[in-house]
């Protein structure tokens, strides 16, 4: 695992984004795993710089989302799709047929809390999602934010490291730290997400875990030194092959062992 300290979120964001372009350059049909949130929000906005300013061409990159809400049709202002469309995809030259975002509609809430689960429908639609990722032979680079609770994905803390792409329920401390999202009210954030599993993520030739600022020191940390344990499945990184961190300052203020600075 290669951890990188960087000065502030600016200088993440612009790191990430050039290893992405570097890697665009060797292979122009890259296979790109996305997140949302706001820690990625700053690679997307250099992206789209590099793309209108230098040109760089994304008409043959795939990109596959790592999860959705489970409730919110795609033009609802906070699903990811939407999330995805306006700070991203609208502003590149990726074409839409190379997009990849789980469709949260597939079962509603009041199904999920009435027990009346269409099974064989979910795991239909999950077995696609993970065939569609084979099917362009696994993801270049797994964009990954990181939660307070170490959660990546949707993968909340328990969730089982070998897991593949399914419905989880949400935790409260992921849905209030989400709050933000929806007019700071909880209520209003989904109870429930249609996720890559931990293990999907792990097939990823490459993972690329950016956090910022202090609130989310306590989880690098853990994710870094601490032991692999499903209480913080982002741990599980360290055993990847290629998983490179990249954090601020911020961020960085527990780690106890010297990493590389740039």
């Amino acid at each position: 695992m290669r951890v990188i300290i960087v000065k502030d979120y600016d200088a993440m964001s612009k790191l990430a984004a050039k290893f992405i372009r570097e890697q665009m350059e060797v292979k122009p049909n890259l296979v790109l795993g996305l997140a949302t949130g706001s820690t990625p929000l700053g690679l997307y906005k250099e992206l789209i710089r590099m793309h209108k300013e230098e040109h760089l061409d994304f008409s043959k990159v795939v990109t596959f989302n790592l999860d959705e809400y489970i409730g919110l049709p795609k033009d609802h202002p906070e699903s990811y799709y939407s999330f995805m469309w306006d700070n991203l995809f609208k502003h590149i030259n990726i074409p839409e047929s190379h997009i990849h975002i789980p469709d949260g509609t597939i079962v509603t809430p009041e199904e999920i809390e009435s027990g009346r689960l269409p099974i064989r429908k979910i795991e239909a639609y999950c077995e696609w999602y993970e065939n569609e990722i084979k099917k362009y032979g696994g993801i270049d680079i797994q964009v990954l934010g990181i939660g307070r609770d170490g959660h990546i994905g949707f993968n909340e803390p328990g969730s089982s490291l070998g897991s593949r792409t399914r419905i989880k329920t949400l935790l409260e401390v992921t849905r209030r730290d989400n709050a933000r999202f929806f007019d700071g009210d909880i209520n209003k954030v989904p109870k429930y997400a249609l996720t890559m599993g931990v293990g999907t993520i792990m097939e990823a030739k490459t993972l690329l875990l950016l956090a910022s600022g202090e609130n989310k020191a306590e989880a690098i940390k853990m994710t870094v030194e601490g032991p692999v344990t499903a209480r913080y499945p982002a741990t599980i990184i360290q055993l990847h092959p290629k998983a490179i961190v990249i954090v601020d300052e911020p961020a960085a203020s527990q780690l106890e062992y010297e990493y590389e600075r740039a």
